[in-house]
């Protein structure tokens, strides 16, 4: 408020001794505060708005909270990030990460969905061949074309369904799933741990996307079309991951070291990476190749006898006469037994949980020597991080970890083989 006084303000006045007097009078006027004017961009405050948007969105935070100044010159707002990020980059990530959660749960829903045909068609299977292979036994003792026509109507939906369960493999189509989900999850703890660790970057995003696109490869949800070869003519591993082509592989090995820190590697430290990839190259994945092609031999043989066993005791039980009609019955019990033993017992997941092992040695491998061919240090995960990485995921301490590499090295010296396995977990 502000006042303004007037003071020597003179009254003439009049008394009855008719002496002229003066009254001073002091009078205040109030007059209403000036408002400040704003200088600030009447856009500021929706930007503002969207960036706290983008920084509670989905329940994340960035590493750095966006500072946004107004320029003093041209009044022009601009956010205030770290030079290798923007908001751009980082609405990529997120849009991404969305992608990979929709992608957890639909590989969740479908894997639960293939389990549960496991069970149903093995149940509805085994149902129709034992009824049918008792229907064929009263048929023996009690002559009667009804109960040979309703054997042989069984026998003969059995046979379709069998050869459908033996084409689409129901409990490979489950582990394929659950392997996908933890895929995808672990693939989304990656995304979380740049968003709150680092500034990512458009190379950030292009790799990011790349992974997603090689998982949707690696483990397709369609089921026409785009269905893995569940009997492929050679067992090979999973791969989930984008391949390093050979001439960026050679590409980045010629480049020369311009930096001289060494980013917590040394000497000792390659060798001794070397030295892992020889043991997970001669005994972890070579193993786990072995036990895939007996168990896909295996699973190869079970999926023909299966629909066979069923087939033969289909055309026993429509021919007629006693001894058509026992082999109906002794086929059909038979087809129930590998039905069991194949779809009961779960081979075909058995099958996909041995390629996934070999992929993920396959994957620790290429992993090791992409990084040991990066000639520069700078480019590389810190050495000793790294090494504790391939730690945990061989299941082994540091020191573990090390009596590894020089049992490999003493191996190679003395052409022998390592007497233990590199990966400690499976």
């Amino acid at each position: 408020m502000a006042a303004l006084q007037a003071s020597s303000l003179a009254i003439p006045s009049s008394s009855s001794s008719g002496c002229h007097l003066k009254r001073m009078i002091t009078a205040s006027i109030q007059l209403p505060k000036p408002s400040k004017l704003s200088l600030v961009d009447p856009s500021a405050a929706m930007t503002k708005k969207l960036v706290e948007e983008l920084r509670t969105r989905n329940g994340y935070a960035f590493a750095e909270p966006l500072q946004m100044d107004v320029a003093q010159k041209d009044r022009v707002l601009e956010p205030c990030l770290s030079p290798t990020s923007s908001i751009d980059t980082t609405t990529k990530l997120y849009a991404i990460l969305e992608a990979v959660e929709d992608r957890v749960e639909m590989h969740d829903n479908i894997g639960e969905q293939r389990d549960n045909w496991n069970e149903l068609l093995l149940n509805s299977v085994n149902m129709m061949t034992l009824t049918a292979t008792t229907t064929a036994a009263m048929a023996v003792a009690t002559p009667a074309p009804s109960l040979r026509g309703c054997s042989a109507l069984l026998f003969t939906a059995a046979t379709g369904m069998s050869l459908v369960m033996s084409k689409i493999q129901p409990s490979q189509l489950a582990e394929e799933q659950r392997n996908a989900s933890r895929l995808f999850k672990q693939l989304r703890s990656e995304i979380k741990s740049m968003l709150m660790l680092q500034s990512p970057t458009e190379s950030d995003v292009k790799e990011m996307m790349e992974k997603v696109l090689a998982l949707d490869r690696a483990y397709p949800l369609p089921l026409l079309g785009a269905m893995l070869e569940k009997f492929p003519v050679k067992f090979e591993p999973a791969a989930w991951w984008p391949r390093v082509s050979n001439k960026h592989r050679q590409s980045r090995g010629t480049k020369t070291v311009v930096k001289t820190e060494r980013n917590g590697w040394s000497e000792d430290l390659e060798v001794e990476m070397k030295a892992i990839v020889q043991v997970l190259k001669s005994k972890d994945k070579q193993d786990y190749l072995r036990l895939g092609n007996l168990a896909l031999k295996l699973n190869k043989m079970l999926a023909v006898s299966a629909p066979l066993l069923t087939g033969i005791a289909a055309a026993g039980s429509a021919f007629g006469g006693s001894t058509a009609t026992a082999v109906a019955a002794i086929a059909g019990t038979m087809a129930a037994i590998t039905n069991s033993f194949e779809h009961g017992g779960q081979v075909g997941m058995v099958v996909e949980m041995y390629r996934n092992c070999a992929g993920f040695f396959d994957l620790m491998e290429e992993t090791i020597e992409a990084t040991l061919e990066e000639r520069d240090y700078s480019k590389r995960e810190n050495g000793e991080m790294f090494e504790m990485k391939v730690a945990m995921k061989l299941g082994r301490s540091l020191s573990e970890l090390r009596v590894l590499a020089r049992k490999s090295m003493a191996s190679c010296i003395e052409g022998t083989e390592v007497d233990e396995f590199g990966s400690k977990l499976f």
